[in-house]
């Protein structure tokens, strides 16, 4: 297959994967640990049945990273609030109990797993520190509403 084909290919099943799979997440965040799922961690290449079936496993894997990368793209330029909300929203479609997820994602950092490759380390230290800081603001959140007299809708982020 020459090159600008190979390139259509990927660009059409990127728009693809984009229609059908992951316009159900609406959130960078929930979109990023998902794509990371479908990555190797052994050889670092993506792979979905049905993209593959219908392009190939080549244009697959390339339009799984590209959409993995804008989903982190989406993340770096994200504010400290909406990174709280992205958190909040993954932990709410998680069905975790909430300090299973605190617990869990303080202790595991599984955010560190799901960064694309060849992602510069500027922009992975700086989504891992916010998303450090989103995390114990949601904490106190989640802490203060299960205070007795707390309010339920807690001041945004300044």
């Amino acid at each position: 297959m020459s090159a600008p084909a190979k390139h259509v290919d990927v660009l059409a099943a990127a728009d693809d994967l984009r229609r059908r799979t992951l316009a159900g997440m609406a959130q960078p965040l929930e979109r990023l640990i998902y794509l990371a799922s479908t990555r190797d961690y052994n050889t670092g290449l993506y792979y979905h049945h049905g993209l593959a079936l219908r392009f190939s496993e080549e244009s697959a894997c390339e339009a799984l990273a590209d959409c993995h990368r804008e989903a982190f793209e989406e993340l770096v330029d994200a504010s400290l609030e909406q990174l709280v909300h992205e958190l909040e929203a993954y932990l709410e479609s998680t069905r975790v109990a909430p300090n299973d997820f605190i617990v869990a994602w303080k202790g595991l950092e599984p955010y560190r797993v799901a960064i694309p490759v060849g992602i510069d380390s500027l922009s992975s230290e700086l989504v891992f520190s916010n998303l450090k800081v989103a995390l114990a603001i949601l904490e106190a959140r989640l802490t203060a509403r299960t205070k007795p007299g707390a309010s339920r809708h807690p001041s945004p982020v300044q």
